[in-house]
């Protein structure tokens, strides 16, 4: 059976357009985050819909996935909300989900 771990994690989601995601990777480091993935993507919303020359602006997105120890989720999501400016309309979404279980990061959990 593969190693795994119970420790209480979170996975921070975070969509901002394309390339506006290395400050926020950042802010999220210096709150206590390892790192994070990175994932490209396209949005759908309804600030999505702009045109340009009446050709239709396909809107890239980049997603960044942090997984962080429970204890230290608050910090890094007010981190990265900052760093972002998430406060204001258009520049992206947050949110947090619950993780049941963890494999894979072994040096991590060493540390705790």
């Amino acid at each position: 059976m593969a190693e795994t771990a119970s420790e209480t994690h979170d996975l921070i989601v975070t969509v901002v357009r394309k390339r506006c995601v290395e400050g926020i990777i950042e802010a999220s480091k210096e709150a206590g985050a390892e790192g994070g993935t990175v994932i490209s993507g396209r949005g759908v919303g309804i600030h999505e819909g702009k045109k340009l020359m009446g050709i239709p602006i396909e809107p890239e997105k980049d997603i960044l996935l942090t997984l962080v120890p429970e204890e230290i989720t608050d910090r890094v999501l007010s981190a990265i909300i900052k760093a972002g400016n998430l406060n204001k309309p258009g520049t992206g979404v947050c949110f947090v989900l619950d993780v049941k279980k963890v494999a894979g990061i072994v040096h991590f959990l060493e540390n705790m």
